[in-house]
C-alpha cells in the first residue's frame, strides 16, 4: 500500500516516540534525552538513546536507529503499513483507503490462516478431551482438582496423536500442508510423513491478549519425555513476547501481577480467585515479557518454587525485573514446592496472607546471597559487606540507592559511611548490572576512528567531514531559522553522495517552501523518506550527532560549516582538474569558504539541540 509523505508525517506529528519506545524499554531521562538498555542487542551499559525533539531513536551500540515507524517495525516484526497502521491508531488518525501491496495481502493472508489452524486445532482438542478418547487427559485434569469451568476458561484439551486426525481434519477443512506445518500442529519425517505434532498430551492453548490461539503446550500423560512439549515459533507466536494467561491477567484490578513457572500453577490461582497469574511459555523468563507486564502493572510478585531451581529463577527473574522499571517482591511458598500445592493445603486465605508479606527483591537477592557466607567470621562478613556494595550498584536512582544502603547497613551492622565509599569505589569501576552508575562515553562521543563507523573508513579527514556534514544537518533540523541565513552558501552537493545527500535534497526542499518547520521539517519525518530498515539506521545516524555543554555554539558552527566547505572543494579537485567547469565551480566554492570565517549566524538554539 502507497501512503503520501503527507499522511505519514500527520502520522508522526501524532505519535510520541518517547511514549512509544517505554512501552517496550525502560527509558531514563538523561540530559535532553532518554536512555535505556538497547532491545536490539544484548549489552550492560545503556546506549539506546531516544531524542524527544528529533522523534528519533539510536543505539549507539548496534548502530539501530530510526523514527517511530522504524522502531516498531523492527521490534514487533511488523511490514511498513502495520506499524503505520499501528501508530495512526494510537494517534487517532484516520488513513485513506487504499489497497494494499501484494506483499502486504500476503503476509496479512499468512496470518489469519495461521490463526484459523490454531482455532480448529484448539477446539480439535477441547471436543477430544471432553470424548472417550480423552479418558486419560480428564483423569489428570481432575486430578489435579480442576473444575469444569476452569477447564473450559483455559479451553483445556487433549491429543492422542490417533491415525493424525487433527492434519486429516484441517486438510479437509482446505488448509494447505505448507500452513498446517506452519502452525507448529504438525510435524514431518521421511518415515511418518505428516502426522500430528501433540500426541498421549493434555493440550494448553496459548492466547494473545485479544484471546486469540497462538499456539499450544502440551504435558505428556506419563513419564514419556519432553514433559512439556510447546509449539514452535511462528508468524503470529513469539513465546518471547507473551505471557501465558495474560489475556485474562490483564483484566485485573490488582496492582501487581504474580509471575508463576507453569501452565498448571496460573491455572489452579486462578481457580482461587487469583486472576492476576501469568507464566512464561516454556523458556526462561524474558525482558520483552518483563516490558510487556509494564504495561498493565508496575509491580510484579514471584510464586516460583521453593527448591533450589525455583530460587535461582527467581534470582534471576528479579534482575529482569527491575532492569525494566518494574518493582518486585518474592512470594515465600514454604514448606509447599509450588503455588498449587501451597493453595491445596492451606487455601486461598493462607495464600493471600504470603502475599502481603511477599519480601522485597533485593532483600531476599542478600539473604540468599547471606546463605553462602559463615557470618561469624571476620573475612567472610567483610568478603559479604563488599559483596552487598557491588549490588547496591545496581540502583541508577540515588534516592533508591541511598534507602537500599541504609537499610543494608542497619541490617548487617555496618558503618554506612564505609558502605557508601565502597558503593562509590564500585559505581566508579562499572560494578554492577546493566543499570551500573557509570556509563561510558556514547559512540558518537568518541573518535570515529575508535568507533569504528559504517562507511566512514576512508581517510580521518574524510571521516571528519562526514562528522561536520551529520552536525550541520542535525543544527537545521533543530534550528529551521539557521537556514536563511546560510543557504547562499550550500546546497545539498555539499553533502555526501547516497543518504547524506538524499536527506540534505529533502530538508532544502522542505526548508527552501518553507513548510510545517514543526512537523515536515522533523529528524523523524526527513528519516521516513527512505524506504529499508537499513537506509532509515544510517538517516538516523544523520541526525544524532551531538555537542553538549558547548560554551561558544557561534564559533563551533562556523567551524562546521568551514568543514563542511572544506570537504566540498576537496572533492572537487579530486573529480577533473582539466575540465573547466569543475574548475569554476570549485573556485566558486573555495570563495564560499573564505566567506564563512566572516559570517556570523544568529541562534534560537545555541547548543544545536
Amino acid at each position: 500500500m502507497y501512503y503520501s509523505q503527507e499522511v505519514i508525517d500527520e502520522v508522526l506529528r501524532g505519535s510520541d516516540i518517547v511514549d512509544i519506545v517505554s512501552s517496550y524499554v525502560h527509558l531514563q531521562k538523561r540530559g535532553a534525552n532518554y536512555q535505556g538498555l538497547c532491545p536490539f542487542h544484548n549489552e550492560k551499559t545503556p546506549s539506546f538513546n531516544v531524542s524527544p525533539s528529533r522523534q528519533i531513536f539510536k543505539c549507539f551500540g548496534c548502530g539501530v536507529g530510526g523514527n517511530a515507524l522504524t522502531f516498531l517495525m523492527k521490534y514487533d516484526n511488523l511490514s511498513f503499513q502495520e506499524a503505520l497502521q499501528q501508530l495512526a491508531d494510537r494517534a487517532g488518525v484516520k488513513l485513506p483507503e487504499e489497497d494494499r501491496s501484494e506483499q502486504s495481502k500476503k503476509r496479512q493472508e499468512e496470518r489469519e490462516q495461521l490463526l484459523a489452524v490454531n482455532k480448529e486445532a484448539a477446539t480439535y482438542y477441547y471436543r477430544l478431551l471432553r470424548s472417550p478418547r480423552g479418558k486419560k487427559g480428564m483423569e489428570y485434569l481432575t486430578g489435579r482438582n480442576l473444575s469444569p469451568q476452569t477447564m473450559q476458561k483455559f479451553g483445556l484439551g487433549y491429543a492422542d496423536g490417533r491415525n493424525n486426525d487433527l492434519v486429516r481434519m484441517l486438510k479437509e477443512k482446505g488448509f494447505s500442508d505448507e500452513v498446517i506445518l506452519k502452525a507448529g500442529v504438525a510435524a514431518f519425517d521421511e518415515k511418518r510423513g505428516m502426522h500430528d505434532k501433540f500426541w498421549n498430551r493434555v493440550i494448553f492453548p496459548i492466547q494473545d491478549t485479544g484471546s486469540r490461539v497462538i499456539g499450544f503446550g502440551g504435558r505428556v500423560m506419563g513419564d514419556g519425555k519432553p514433559k512439556y512439549l510447546n509449539s514452535p515459533e511462528t508468524p503470529v507466536f513469539d513465546k518471547s513476547r507473551n505471557l501465558y494467561g495474560l489475556n485474562m491477567a490483564r483484566r485485573t484490578k490488582k496492582p501487581y501481577f504474580i509471575l508463576c513457572e507453569g501452565y498448571m500453577d496460573v491455572i489452579a490461582m486462578h481457580q482461587a480467585g487469583f486472576t492476576e497469574a501469568v507464566a512464561s511459555l516454556g523458556t526462561a523468563f524474558t525482558q520483552q515479557q518483563a516490558l510487556l507486564i509494564r504495561r498493565y502493572v508496575k509491580n510484579v510478585l514471584l510464586a516460583y518454587d521453593s527448591d533450589g531451581a525455583g530460587v535461582q529463577a527467581a534470582l534471576r527473574n528479579i534482575k529482569i525485573i527491575r532492569g525494566t522499571g518494574l518493582n518486585g517482591r518474592v512470594i515465600d511458598l514454604r514448606p509447599y514446592k509450588d503455588p498449587d500445592e501451597f493453595i491445596k493445603a492451606l487455601g486461598s486465605e493462607e495464600f493471600e496472607k504470603r502475599i502481603e508479606h511477599a519480601e522485597n527483591g533485593f532483600f531476599y537477592e542478600i539473604r540468599q546471597l547471606e546463605a553462602g557466607y559463615r557470618m561469624d567470621d571476620p573475612a567472610q562478613r567483610t568478603d559479604f559487606s563488599h559483596e552487598i556494595a557491588r549490588r547496591l550498584c545496581e540502583f541508577t536512582d540515588e534516592i533508591e540507592r541511598n534507602n537500599y544502603l541504609r537499610e543494608m547497613a542497619r541490617k548487617y551492622f555496618i558503618e554506612e559511611e564505609s558502605l557508601k565509599r565502597a558503593v562509590a569505589s564500585y559505581g566508579r569501576a562499572g560494578a554492577g548490572t546493566p543499570e551500573g552508575l557509570t556509563a561510558p562515553p556514547s559512540r558518537l562521543e568518541r573518535p570515529a576512528r575508535e568507533r569504528g563507523d559504517r562507511k566512514e573508513k576512508k581517510t580521518p579527514a574524510a571521516a571528519s567531514d562526514l562528522r561536520s556534514q551529520r552536525l550541520l544537518l542535525t543544527w537545521l533540523v533543530d534550528d529551521p531559522g539557521l537556514f536563511s541565513q546560510i543557504r547562499e552558501y550550500f546546497s545539498p552537493e555539499d553533502f555526501e553522495e547516497g543518504i547524506y545527500r538524499q536527506a540534505a535534497s529533502a530538508l532544502w526542499q522542505r526548508l527552501e517552501a518553507g513548510k510545517d518547520p514543526e512537523g515536515s521539517m522533523t529528524a523523524a519525518s526527513l528519516i521516513g523518506i527512505f524506504e529499508t530498515p537499513e537506509d532509515q539506521e544510517e538517516a538516523a545516524s544523520l541526525f544524532s550527532e551531538r555537542i553538549e555543554g558547548d560554551p561558544n555554539p557561534v564559533k563551533t558552527l562556523t567551524e562546521i560549516m568551514t568543514s563542511v566547505k572544506r570537504g566540498t572543494v576537496s572533492r572537487l579537485q579530486k573529480v577533473n582538474e582539466k575540465d573547466d567547469a569543475v574548475i569554476r565551480q570549485m573556485f566558486e566554492e573555495k570563495k564560499k569558504q573564505q566567506k564563512l570565517s566572516g559570517v556570523t549566524v544568529h541562534l534560537s538554539k545555541p547548543s544545536g539541540q
